[in-house]
């Protein structure tokens, strides 16, 4: 049996490197964003009037859908928040 190794689980679950990179950065976006709503302790409907979504959209990202989910609209989500974004490019390994 060949075992293969993958660097994450999206680069095992994603049909290319691309989609990988995707997922893995809107992952990162929604995780960080379900960890602030968290702290902030408020509701959803008081998180879809901040983020400017609708109180389902909301219940979507805590319950971690992330096929719902496009990039822009996470960074857009993020900044409604008052999280700052930075990003790093690096050469890939």
């Amino acid at each position: 049996m060949n075992r293969q190794r993958f660097t994450s689980v999206w680069d095992a679950i994603e049909d290319t490197p691309e989609a990988a990179e995707n997922m893995r950065l809107r992952s990162v976006l929604m995780t960080a964003l379900k960890s602030h709503l968290a702290r902030t302790e408020m509701s959803q409907a008081q998180a879809a009037r901040l983020l400017g979504v609708t109180q389902p959209r909301v219940s979507d990202l805590m319950r971690g859908k992330i096929n719902l989910f496009a990039l822009d609209a996470l960074v857009n989500m993020a900044a409604a928040a008052g999280l700052h974004i930075e990003m790093r490019v690096t050469e890939a390994t």
